[in-house]
C-alpha cells in the first residue's frame, strides 16, 4: 500500500496548500471588489493585451488571456489525470471505479435538474452547467484539515469522483457552451491532434513538436467556437504513458554517468566555481536520462501542478471571484439562490442517494473504513464548485448582472457546502468503528 499512499499524500499536501493561496486570492478579490479601488480592479481586467505577427494578430481582454489561455493549462493537467486514472489508476478498474462513476454522475445530473426546476420561467436558464462540478483543490484542502483522522479510502474516493466529474464539465463546456461553430478550424484541429496520437501510438513523441502542435491547436479552437481550453483536454489525450527507460536501466546508466562525473571533480580543484566539458555533458545526460525514466503523463504532470495549483488556479479567482456585493434592484438574487440551493442540496443529494443506492443493491462497496456519515461529509464537501463552476458562469452568461449575481451564488453556496461537509467530517472521525458494510 505504500506505493499507493505516498504518491496520493503529496498530490493531497500540494492541492491543500495551493488552497490557502486560492482562498487568499479569492478574498483579495472580493475585498478590492468591494473597496475604493473597485474601479480600477474591475476595468483592469479589461484591458486589452495584443499579440502581433505578420499575418496573424490576437487581441484579447487581461480576462480572456487567462480564462482561455492560462487555464487551457490547467484542462491540459486535468486531461493528464485523467488518462492517467483511467489507464493505470484508481479508474483502470471498474469494480474499484464504480463507486466513485456513479457518485459524480448523480453529482452532476441532480444539481443540473435541480437549477433547471428552481430557476424555470426566470432569467439565467443557461447557467444549468454551474452547479455541476466540483473544486478538487478546495475540497480536498478541506479534507486534509482533519489529518490522519480521514481515511485513505474517502480521499481517493473524493480524488476519482472528482476527476470524473471535471471530463463531465468538460464535454459540457465542449457540447453546450460553444457556439458559431467554424468546422474548418475544427477539422484540423482535430486532424493534428489524431497525427499526435499516431505518433504516439508509434512511440515517436517528442515534447517539442506535441507543444507547437499543441499552440496551433488551441488558436485553431479559440478560434472556432468550440472553447480553446478543450484543445488542453484533447491534446493531453495524446501524450504517451509508456516509460523509454526502465528503473534498473536508469540505476545503470546513472551509476556510469556519476562515476564519470565524480572522476573529473577528482582531478580539479573542488572549490572551482566553473564545470569543465565533461562535467556539464553529465548533467546533460542524468537530465535527459531522467526525463526518459518517468512516463511523459507523470513528467508533465510533476512539472506542471505547482504551475497551476499555485500561479494559474490563484491568478485565475483573483480576476474572477470580484463581485460587488450588492442587493439593489440590479441584483438577481433568485438566481443566486438558486444557484447556491443546486450547489449545496443538488450535489449532496445526487453524490449520496445514488452512492448509497449503489452500495446498497451490491454495484458498489465503501472504501475501507469509511461509514456513511463521512461519505455524507464528502458528497457535502461535492457542492464546492468555485473554480469549474466560475469558469462555467464566464462562458453561460454575457449580462454583467447575471454574472454577479451568478458568482454571488456560487461563493454563498461553495461556503455552505464547505462548512457543512467539514462538520460532518469531523463528526465521522470521531466515531471509533467506522462501519464497512
Amino acid at each position: 500500500m505504500k506505493f499507493i499512499k505516498e504518491p496520493i499524500n503529496r498530490f493531497i499536501k500540494l492541492e491543500t496548500s495551493s488552497s490557502i493561496i486560492l482562498f487568499t486570492a479569492s478574498i483579495a478579490a472580493l475585498v478590492l471588489a468591494n473597496s475604493s479601488l473597485s474601479e480600477s480592479f474591475l476595468g483592469f481586467w479589461k484591458n486589452y493585451v495584443t499579440i502581433s505577427l505578420p499575418g496573424f494578430e490576437l487581441s484579447k481582454p487581461v480576462l480572456k488571456w487567462i480564462n482561455d489561455g492560462l487555464m487551457a493549462i490547467f484542462f491540459f493537467l486535468i486531461g493528464l489525470e485523467i488518462k492517467r486514472e483511467i489507464l493505470i489508476g484508481e479508474l483502470s478498474d471498474i469494480k474499484k471505479a464504480s463507486l466513485p462513476i456513479l457518485a459524480a454522475l448523480g453529482g452532476m445530473i441532480f444539481p443540473a435538474l435541480l437549477f433547471v426546476a428552481l430557476n424555470k420561467g426566470n432569467a439565467g436558464m443557461e447557467g444549468w452547467g454551474i452547479p455541476m462540478a466540483t473544486d478538487i483543490a478546495f475540497s480536498l484542502g478541506i479534507l486534509t484539515l482533519l489529518g490522519k483522522r480521514v481515511p485513505v479510502g474517502l480521499k481517493v474516493f473524493l480524488m476519482a469522483f472528482a476527476i470524473i466529474d471535471d471530463l463531465g464539465a468538460v464535454l459540457v463546456i465542449a457540447f453546450f457552451y460553444s457556439s458559431k461553430l467554424i468546422w474548418a478550424n475544427i477539422a484540423i484541429g482535430l486532424a493534428i491532434v489524431v497525427a499526435l496520437a499516431i505518433l504516439t501510438r508509434f512511440k515517436l513523441y517528442t515534447k517539442y513538436l506535441y507543444f507547437i502542435a499543441g499552440a496551433i491547436v488551441w488558436v485553431l479552437f479559440l478560434k472556432s467556437g468550440i472553447h480553446s481550453t478543450i484543445a488542453g483536454v484533447l491534446m493531453a489525450l495524446t501524450i504517451p504513458i509508456d516509460r523509454h527507460i526502465n528503473t534498473n536501466i536508469f540505476y545503470e546508466k546513472g551509476k556510469e554517468i556519476l562515476d564519470g562525473f565524480k572522476q573529473e571533480c577528482d582531478n580539479q580543484d573542488e572549490n572551482k566555481t566553473i564545470l569543465n566539458h565533461h562535467q556539464l555533458n553529465a548533467i546533460d545526460q542524468m537530465e535527459e536520462l531522467t526525463e526518459k525514466t518517468a512516463s511523459p503523463i507523470q513528467f508533465l504532470e510533476h512539472r506542471l501542478h505547482g504551475w497551476v495549483a499555485f500561479i494559474i488556479l490563484p491568478l485565475f479567482a483573483f480576476a474572477n471571484a470580484g463581485v460587488v456585493f450588492s442587493f439593489s434592484g440590479d441584483t438577481n438574487t433568485t438566481l443566486a439562490s438558486n444557484i447556491a440551493f443546486s450547489l449545496v442540496i443538488g450535489k449532496f443529494v445526487g453524490i449520496f442517494l445514488i452512492s448509497f443506492l449503489a452500495i446498497k443493491f451490491k454495484l458498489s462497496a465503501l472504501p475501507k473504513n469509511v461509514n456513511y456519515i463521512s461519505l455524507a461529509g464528502v458528497s457535502m464537501l461535492g457542492g464546492l464548485g468555485f473554480t469549474m463552476a466560475l469558469f462555467i458562469n464566464n462562458l453561460a452568461y454575457s449580462d454583467e448582472v447575471l454574472i454577479n449575481s451568478a458568482k454571488m451564488g456560487i461563493l454563498l453556496g461553495s461556503f455552505v457546502a464547505g462548512f457543512a461537509g467539514y462538520v460532518l467530517l469531523r463528526i465521522s472521525a470521531g466515531k471509533k468503528n467506522p462501519s464497512t458494510n
